[in-house]
């Protein structure tokens, strides 16, 4: 059996400090996904051109609630544009947008700051604002998605008794290096699983230093992991036949900027490098490994299993290099 590798892209707009300085700063919108440089964009179209060039199949959680203050333009514009490159396009919310609607959003920050956590919340806000994802994408015209990610990896119990209401069938909500939940049930670091009436496919999870006998775990994603890390992994997936593993990243780890606002946007060689091997990694390689969107795993019956994979410390400790110099040579 192939090991299958969901390469998941959270694409959305930035904040970009409005919520702490709003007279100084306004919301980012398609440079935060686009990040163009002297008309060239390396974050979207590095991405779509990348994935073009070795065959590799993605899905671009694509936020809606966004619309509270851009409206339908611009994220339409990015959602039809991944579709039309033959790329999935599943439903990604924040709800921090939708403190927006209110046309007092600035005088309320400083008694009723906003929040972005779709965990602890009742199902019907949970649905709500599900309801207002999908129909988004509706009138995007790119169809009703059948997969969700929450904002930031939070989630529990009621977010899937949401999305069963709403009629979303497959979840990669849970990165437990990112956040742990409190329920030991969504304690996730590999694999495919079934809550409730969903498929489950949480972003893997690993370990890498053991620091004063605690294990550091870490998310797989292309900032945070070394190619010398994720082929490590992708191996060490084979031997313990972990079928499903999936990556997260953003369009905007593919650039460098010096404030919120996206300022002096430069490429960053580093992730791009790691993001174009592990592709070509995979296109040779496959005849254990494919790539497939996350609306495969519909048809598929997960197993329950949750292996947590390990990368070796010389692995890691060059990953720790690689990045300080990096930041070194930032924008």
């Amino acid at each position: 059996m192939k090991t299958q590798v969901l390469i998941t892209i959270d694409t959305e707009f930035s904040i970009g400090g409005a919520f702490a300085d709003p007279e100084r700063n306004r919301p980012v919108g398609p440079q935060a996904v686009m990040c163009e440089v002297g008309g060239r964009s390396h974050g979207l179209q590095f991405l779509l051109d990348t994935f073009a060039e070795f065959g590799t199949k993605a899905t671009f959680f694509v936020e809606a609630l966004n619309t509270h203050f851009f409206g339908d333009g611009p994220m339409a514009d990015i959602a039809r544009r991944i579709r039309a490159a033959g790329q999935d396009v599943q439903l990604h919310l924040h709800p921090c947008w939708t403190y927006f609607a209110r046309p007092d959003w600035r005088e309320r920050l400083r008694d009723d700051p906003p929040s972005d956590h779709m965990h602890s919340r009742e199902v019907a806000t949970l649905v709500a604002w599900m309801e207002q994802g999908i129909a988004a994408f509706e009138r995007w015209g790119v169809g009703k998605p059948a997969a969700l990610r929450t904002g930031s990896m939070m989630a529990d119990m009621n977010v899937y008794r949401a999305m069963e209401a709403v009629g979303l069938r497959i979840a990669s909500n849970i990165g437990f290096a990112m956040y742990q939940p409190r329920d030991p049930r969504l304690h996730l670091y590999s694999g495919l699983h079934r809550i409730g009436g969903i498929i489950e496919a949480p972003v893997l999870t690993y370990t890498d230093l053991a620091i004063g006998g605690k294990t550091h775990c870490k998310s797989l994603t292309v900032t945070g992991t070394s190619w010398g890390e994720s082929r490590a992994l992708l191996e060490h997936a084979r031997r313990e036949a972990v079928h499903t593993v999936v990556l997260l990243t953003h369009p905007f780890e593919f650039v460098k900027y010096t404030s919120p606002g996206f300022g002096n946007v430069q490429p960053n060689p580093m992730n791009q490098t790691r993001l174009r091997r592990l592709c070509e990694y995979l296109a040779r390689h496959d005849d254990e490994f494919e790539t497939v969107p996350v609306t495969a795993l519909e048809v598929q019956t997960p197993d329950g299993r949750n292996t947590i994979l390990h990368v070796p410390v010389h692995r890691t400790l060059g990953r720790i290099l690689q990045n300080q110099w990096n930041g070194l040579r930032s924008a």
